[in-house]
């Protein structure tokens, strides 16, 4: 089951409690107090592991805790620390607190290990109050209570490509065809509902991640269909494929204008993303004259069309363009190419395009870190 927001209350170990004794021991004539401190009580430390790619070994659970730490014993004995709570969350986790709404941490990296909140403090022992006046202290300290907090984990996946299109688009076959994600594939709007992560091989030294999300409707950014729910999951993809339905009753312009505008509503980040476009069943629309449409759309992008390179080994008919890799422009696409994920026209030169706009994108991020 894939979940994805989880609301827990998170507390560390109270301190364990300091000792009230007395050393007794014959022979030993003034022992005087002799009461240990108690142990400190366990932290919450949160892991990131990217085995773990989704929130639901929270569920049902509604409180997590530390354990707390042991009193102090005789003879000037500590009480044992008690045992940290490791709690393990996917990379993309947003730690966020329930009650002012913030974002307490992002947790993005394999193998990080956090310490959130701290144990309490142990008491110390009655041998800690022995003076001149009170040479026998009968009382020591409680131990102190760990912090606690009511947070929410939010879980925004990482990928490299995130896939937009409306429902029913093909956007499954296509992680299907190129990646080793299995999602369910029918002929009907919303087969997708939550979102599948895919690798995606290149060759044997490259890959890249994709991730596909319930199709996004008109108005998705206000809250209808999936899309307001899933939407989170491509904030954080380092481009976008956008994938325009040669066969839908709508025009390419209006679907791909359409989508733009429930990405920038949605966030501002999206509508400035390093983006692509595919144009899918072009294997049940080719027959038709599309080929006016197409140039109309190119034309609309503010693009021409151009005869694509040998590197990417097209078989398709229809029109094509790729932007020269060294003059990329982040307003228009990197490439608008026509595929069929059935027949897989296309689609092995959709695997090596989108890995040279994902290793443009992480060029330009490296460069500006």
């Amino acid at each position: 089951m894939f979940i994805d927001t989880v609301e827990l209350t998170l507390s560390a170990g109270k301190g364990g409690p300091g000792a009230v004794s007395f050393r007794r021991e014959k022979h030993v004539i003034l022992g005087g107090p002799d009461g240990g401190d108690g142990g400190r009580g366990g932290d919450i430390i949160l892991h990131v592991d990217n085995n773990t790619h989704t929130l639901s070994h929270f569920k049902g659970k509604r409180a997590l805790k530390a354990k707390n730490g042991e009193s102090g014993m005789g003879r000037n004995m500590y009480g044992k620390k008690g045992q940290s709570l490791e709690v393990v969350v996917p990379p993309g986790t947003q730690v966020i607190d329930q009650e002012s709404g913030d974002v307490l941490m992002d947790l993005v990296e394999h193998g990080q290990k956090i310490v959130f909140l701290e144990g309490g403090m142990g008491g110390l022992g009655n041998t800690h109050f022995k003076n001149s006046v009170n040479q026998r202290p009968t009382h020591a300290q409680p131990g102190k209570p760990g912090e606690t907090k009511a947070i929410r984990f939010e879980l925004k996946l990482i990928a490299d490509v995130g896939l937009v299109g409306f429902p029913n688009v093909g956007k499954s076959t296509l992680i299907s065809t190129l990646s080793n994600a299995t999602p369910e594939i029918a002929n009907y709007e919303f087969t997708t509902l939550t979102p599948k992560l895919g690798m995606v091989r290149v060759d044997e030294y490259a890959s890249y991640v994709m991730a596909d999300i319930p199709g996004i409707i008109e108005g998705a950014s206000e809250g209808r269909g999936l899309g307001l729910e899933f939407l989170r999951h491509i904030e954080r993809t380092k481009c976008l494929l956008f994938m325009i339905d040669l066969a839908n009753y709508r025009p390419l312009i209006e679907q791909y204008e359409t989508l733009k505008k429930e990405l920038a509503n949605y966030s501002s980040r999206l509508a400035t993303c390093h983006f692509a476009v595919a144009l899918t069943r072009f294997d049940g629309a080719y027959s038709e004259d599309l080929s006016g449409d197409i140039e109309a759309f190119l034309t609309h992008l503010g693009l021409g069309v151009c005869p694509p390179t040998e590197r990417y080994r097209l078989t398709g008919e229809l029109p094509s363009f790729f932007q020269d890799y060294h003059a990329f422009e982040k307003e228009k696409p990197y490439f608008v190419l026509p595929i069929s994920s059935v027949t897989h026209g296309n689609t092995e030169a959709l695997r090596y395009a989108l890995s040279d706009l994902v290793q443009k994108v992480r060029d330009d991020e490296a460069r500006c870190s």
